[in-house]
């Protein structure tokens, strides 16, 4: 037999090996394509999920509201900062069930996995307002990439002046009566390890406290100091809670979350201590 078709022969078998060898390694590629795809939507049910409910109350002695201005008090700009009698805002509780606001309850870290109803931060710009010499909201929380608007209700300037720990810090003129959409825009490019503050250096009496986080697992408790932390991803969680006036209430508050609700007990804060202004 001569070498010729011999050769011919071997190479032609090594070719159809080499084809199939292709053609199988396309569809390995094409099948771990598909499984990775499908992925995401297998892993999207309602056992992965759980939200987490709460209040925080005050015990104890529960500090009055205290009044910071009377209606015509002989302060700067007094016909709108003095316009209406004006609490302090640093402290509000609800008299009727001891619930605290403006407590911040955030998770320390993000999670490997977010819902993916909560991977964009919608509203892609946070409002924040004064009316009357008082800032609104008192509280707020913006995501990474999220820009806040800083507009103003009063007719008489103000300046917002920001003190975060990452990022830049700003001071801003707002002009009177600036409306939404040509206000001051501030870009929150990095998350905060705790709230920072925000202050009016025109009306020194005007702070507010924003928390920049780069995930959507956070809250603010409302006027009943009620919280609710929607879609997070079952398992071990921490959360820091925080208040202005006395710093973390916790700042290891450990919750398993389960598929579903879960309400937690309230977290107590004493009333003395808010007063003092430290929990010590």
């Amino acid at each position: 037999m001569h070498a010729g078709p011999v050769l011919q022969q071997r190479a032609r078998t090594a070719e159809v090996t080499h084809q199939v060898n292709r053609e199988e390694k396309a569809m390995k590629k094409i099948l771990l394509s598909a499984i990775l795809s499908a992925i995401p939507f297998a892993s999207v049910t309602a056992d992965d999920w759980g939200t987490v409910t709460g209040q925080v109350i005050v015990t104890g002695n529960v500090p009055a509201a205290e009044l910071l201005h009377k209606q015509g008090a002989d302060i700067k700009d007094k016909e709108v900062c003095a316009a209406a009698d004006t609490y302090k805002d640093d402290i509000v509780i609800n008299a009727s069930n001891k619930g605290l606001a403006n407590v911040f309850v955030y998770l320390s870290k993000a999670p490997k996995t977010i819902h993916p109803d909560l991977k964009t931060a919608d509203p892609a710009t946070v409002v924040f307002d004064q009316k009357n010499c008082v800032f609104i909201p008192h509280t707020l929380i913006a995501r990474t990439g999220q820009t806040v608007e800083v507009i103003s209700g009063d007719a008489v300037a103000h300046n917002t002046h920001t003190y975060p720990l990452k990022n830049a810090g700003t001071n801003v003129l707002i002009a009177p009566a600036t409306a939404k959409g040509s206000g001051q825009k501030i870009a929150i490019k990095a998350a905060e390890i705790l709230p920072f503050k925000v202050a009016c250096d025109f009306h020194p009496w005007m702070t507010a406290y924003w928390l920049a986080v780069d995930h959507p697992y956070a809250a603010i408790t409302d006027a009943d100091g009620k919280f609710t932390v929607p879609n997070l991803p079952a398992g071990d969680h921490e959360f820091r809670i925080w208040h202005e006036k006395v710093g973390y209430i916790n700042r290891k508050y450990t919750v398993k979350v389960k598929a579903g609700d879960n309400p937690q007990k309230p977290v107590e804060v004493s009333g003395d201590a808010l007063k003092k202004g430290s929990l010590k």
